[in-house]
């Protein structure tokens, strides 16, 4: 043995007992900080797994099994039309309505089979930021003025970011548009109406079976939320009949389906669960501390300077939001004195990202665009945070 090529394998192995050596565990803000990691793994794993993210899995699977590449890169392809491409990535996200894990399988679903860098990415900001019942919240609890702010912001961002990682990774986009005309058009296995009342059906599930309590227990979104359960199972029964009696799936397909969602979870669940972890030690859960102290946010979000709202858009870049957790987080944060500004920023890169799944993302297409769409969001959060401070 030669112990030139063990240096590294003993240097990682001092440093691991060194830092259980010096584990400061019986410290209180480390004790709360290991707990709030467990809890908030905890919590997610009752709340995002069952209904949030196994549905969005297997729609996932679906999209590589049941939808044709032809068809991917006909609407959302690098040689697609832009107006129609990113009319379709913004307004499919924004249907959905899902977080910013949720999000994660359907944007690799896509992106693999052969969506352009832009409207990938656009669809991958929209569907947990353009949230049109958040944003109903945000205007209704925060005000009107930041609820339209947050609104237009979103829809902006989502067509600018896919337009802006367009530009910037056009060569590679040149090259995949190139590859792509040299395709074959595949023919259609089956009617459009059919695939369509598929994939309806199951985003429809996704939608319905984790449609939040408003904060008012009457209107028109109470009433969804009253039956929401009602429309959830129509949706899994429109399923099972689109299943069985319209697309007549056959044994090799459902294999495929289901081998090809078991990639996706696979792939994407451990990052989520580490990530959540790590999440949770360092920022607590919602009214809830981690290791890093919560006064220390609020008091550095005052005011509307370029600090402040920096690290409004970083901290919310980091922080894991659940669908509407974002409106009562920024309500706590304002009565400590944050600013306007600043609010926005955080209501605008928080949902959109978190540290599970910027994880996930670099896995997905890669550390380089990974950090330039994380560097996107964070950048414009701040930039819109400080021009609406300012107004």
């Amino acid at each position: 043995m030669t112990w030139r090529n063990e240096w590294k394998p003993l240097a990682a192995i001092a440093a691991l007992f060194l830092a259980f050596f010096y584990l400061p565990v019986g410290a209180p803000r480390f004790d709360a900080a290991v707990f709030e990691a467990l809890g908030l793994a905890r919590w997610y794993a009752r709340e995002h797994v069952l209904l949030c993210l196994i549905p969005a899995f297997f729609i996932a699977g679906a999209i590589a099994v049941f939808i044709s590449k032809a068809a991917v890169m006909k609407y959302l392809g690098a040689r697609a039309n832009k107006a129609l491409a990113y009319g379709v990535a913004s307004v499919s996200g924004s249907v959905l309505a899902v977080c910013s894990c949720t999000v994660l399988p359907l944007f690799a679903g896509i992106y693999r089979m052969g969506a352009g860098i832009g409207p990938a990415t656009a669809f991958l900001y929209s569907g947990p930021a353009i949230n049109i019942l958040a944003i109903v919240l945000t205007a209704r609890i925060l005000g009107t003025g930041l609820g339209v702010a947050r609104a237009a912001g979103a829809v902006f961002f989502s067509i600018v970011i896919g337009l802006v990682m367009h530009a910037i990774f056009r060569k590679e986009e040149i090259a995949k548009a190139n590859a792509q005309a040299a395709m074959p058009a595949a023919e259609a296995t089956r009617p459009l109406w059919k695939n369509a009342l598929y994939f309806a059906s199951m985003a429809g599930f996704l939608v319905f079976a984790n449609w939040g309590r408003p904060s008012e227990a009457s209107g028109a979104w109470f009433a969804i939320y009253s039956a929401k359960w009602i429309v959830a199972f129509a949706c899994l029964a429109a399923l099972g009949a689109s299943i069985f009696f319209l697309l007549r799936m056959k044994r090799q397909e459902a294999g495929e389906w289901i081998e090809s969602t078991w990639d996706f979870a696979k792939q994407i669940m451990p990052l989520l669960l580490a990530g959540v972890l790590v999440s949770g030690f360092l920022l607590g859960r919602p009214g809830n501390e981690g290791i890093i102290p919560s006064s220390w946010v609020s008091n550095a979000v005052g005011g509307n300077s370029l600090r402040a709202n920096l690290l409004a858009s970083v901290a919310g870049a980091f922080m894991y939001f659940a669908t509407l957790t974002e409106v009562p987080i920024v309500q706590g944060l304002i009565g400590s004195g944050m600013g306007k500004g600043p609010a926005l920023a955080l209501l605008l890169a928080g949902p959109a990202l978190s540290l599970p799944s910027m994880l996930v993302i670099g896995k997905i297409m890669g550390a380089r665009k990974a950090i330039t769409y994380i560097l996107l969001v964070i950048v414009l959060s701040t930039v819109t945070g400080l021009i609406y401070g300012a107004l």
